[in-house]
């Protein structure tokens, strides 16, 4: 069976991943800083804070430990207040790329050493943002840190192959648990919903998709890739703000 850690799994994109690898028939493991207060069925629960290295040290060796491999890892744990770059501590912005690049490479290190030795080698998918393909005001040291995040996933692909592969899934919008501390009340979700040419944002189970397809077999030629599941993407302010005939 196969075994999964995903990073930050306890609530929003995180859960819905957990879920959706819960409902392939793995085993997965989820980590967060506190106790999570949702069911995560099945799932078993180590707490950690994957910026601490010593922390990751021991999560990685009780998965290897309890199901005897590890064969997928979704970097999923991030985020960031928002905050202008221009009022921001020096310590806020270095503990924003902590979590949001610094963890996810010393994570996926560790989680190299065990699936270089496995015959079956092992999958690593990073999870990304638009913040990091776009510009990103009011989170600027998060979109810098989830552009350095798909990069990282690049190099790494190339360093581990063939018995790692190593991708991105970059992320638009999503409607969760917490969607109203980004986007307001329903209407301010159904209003950002309406800028996406898919007509919705995208639920946590969207992204566990993509990552479920990268993790499996079909996928087994697939790294060093982005998929973006962003429902096509944000259309250019430019065309509503211009007044030319089209005619």
């Amino acid at each position: 069976m196969t075994t999964v850690l995903v990073t930050g799994g306890a609530r929003g994109v995180g859960l819905g991943i957990v879920r959706g690898f819960l409902d392939a028939g793995a085993n997965v493991v989820t980590c967060g800083r506190h106790e999570p207060t949702t069911d995560l069925g099945p799932a078993e629960f180590v707490q950690a804070d994957v910026r601490d290295l010593s922390q990751v040290d021991g999560l990685v060796s009780s998965v290897v430990s309890r199901y005897g491999s590890l064969d997928v890892v979704v970097n999923n744990a991030g985020g960031a207040p928002p905050v202008e770059a221009a009022s921001a501590s020096p310590r806020l912005h270095a503990k924003i790329i902590e979590l949001n690049l610094i963890a996810p490479l010393h994570v996926s290190q560790r989680a190299n050493t065990v699936m270089q030795q496995q015959e079956t080698g092992g999958v690593i998918v990073m999870i990304g943002s638009v913040s990091g393909t776009r510009p990103s005001p009011g989170t600027a040291a998060y979109g810098a840190a989830k552009a350095g995040l798909a990069n990282l996933a690049t190099s790494l692909a190339v360093e581990w192959a063939p018995k790692v592969r190593v991708n991105t899934v970059v992320v638009g919008p999503v409607d969760t648990e917490r969607s109203h501390l980004h986007y307001g009340d329903a209407a301010g979700v159904a209003a950002v919903g309406a800028t996406i040419p898919m007509g919705r944002m995208a639920v946590p189970s969207d992204v566990a998709q993509a990552c479920l397809w990268l993790a499996s077999p079909s996928a087994a030629y697939v790294s060093g890739s982005t998929i973006t599941v962003h429902g096509g993407g944000e259309r250019p302010a430019f065309l509503a703000a211009s007044n030319a005939d089209p005619s």
